[in-house]
């Protein structure tokens, strides 16, 4: 707010917005882990309108939600790098026993738990998805 920085303010209102709202609708305090649940599904929310944003040559509209985004990226852990993210693919198929992608579900259910908030779940599905093809 001293900064004079609206942008940020606006961006950072909406996600505390978002986690009153959760907290109203189920009538608890949230913990960690279900506010990062909050924050990546507001991510999610932005990657779309920013692709449809540019779909309609709205490049305007569309700066404005990958300000947000940065905005939010801020207030997650820090992120897995790609060998980190393989190595736990890896441990969670071995764990699972998974032999193909008929076997993707036991997978994610290992691995979801483990990862939120520090690795796109999008991008965990296509590796997993790719590892079980593989085998």
């Amino acid at each position: 707010m001293r900064a004079k920085d609206a942008a940020r303010l606006s961006a950072i209102r909406l996600l505390l917005s978002g986690v009153k709202q959760k907290e109203v609708d189920e009538r608890k305090e949230l913990t960690d882990a279900e506010v990062t649940s909050v924050i990546e599904k507001m991510i999610k929310q932005r990657r779309e309108s920013i692709a449809q944003f540019e779909q309609a040559s709205r490049k305007d509209l569309a700066d404005a939600e990958k300000f947000e985004l940065e905005v939010l990226t801020a207030y997650l852990p820090k992120q897995m790098g790609e060998s980190e993210l393989q190595q736990e693919v890896q441990k969670a198929i071995a764990e699972s026993g998974a032999s193909g992608i008929k076997d993707m579900g036991k997978v994610m259910a290992l691995l979801k738990p483990r990862l939120a908030g520090k690795a796109d779940m999008g991008k965990v599905s296509t590796l997993v998805k790719s590892k079980l093809s593989a085998a």
